[in-house]
């Protein structure tokens, strides 16, 4: 059994809210979860479904296969980088903010 997958890295979003987007496409059908990221309301999904989308084409493209026979296998979403801004506080201090970022995988294969 083949496995396709598509990788997008640097996505401004945090880990913690894409992994909400994450938990809702896992082991569903391509076109069921291309519907649950469209109408979920989190701009994670919005973000997920090029990701899903790629792996769909690579699978359409590479294995020849068709995208009603193809299943959401694995959805990942791991830390980036995370900028490191500031603002200025009473006192002369400071305080730090942490801009976090993602890393998006996703694997189909045929069921």
């Amino acid at each position: 059994m083949e496995r396709y997958t598509a990788v997008t890295k640097y996505i401004r979003i945090s880990p913690r809210k894409a992994r909400l987007a994450a938990g809702l496409i896992r082991g569903l059908t391509v076109e069921a979860a291309e519907l649950q990221l469209q109408f979920c309301g989190l701009k994670a999904g919005r973000l997920l479904v090029k990701t899903l989308r790629s792996a769909t084409a690579n699978a359409e493209s590479q294995g020849d296969i068709r995208r009603e026979k193809l299943v959401v296998k694995e959805v990942r979403v791991d830390e980036g980088p995370r900028l490191k801004r500031s603002k200025p506080r009473s006192r002369g201090s400071r305080h730090p903010f942490l801009k976090r970022m993602s890393h998006f995988t996703v694997v189909v294969a045929a069921s």
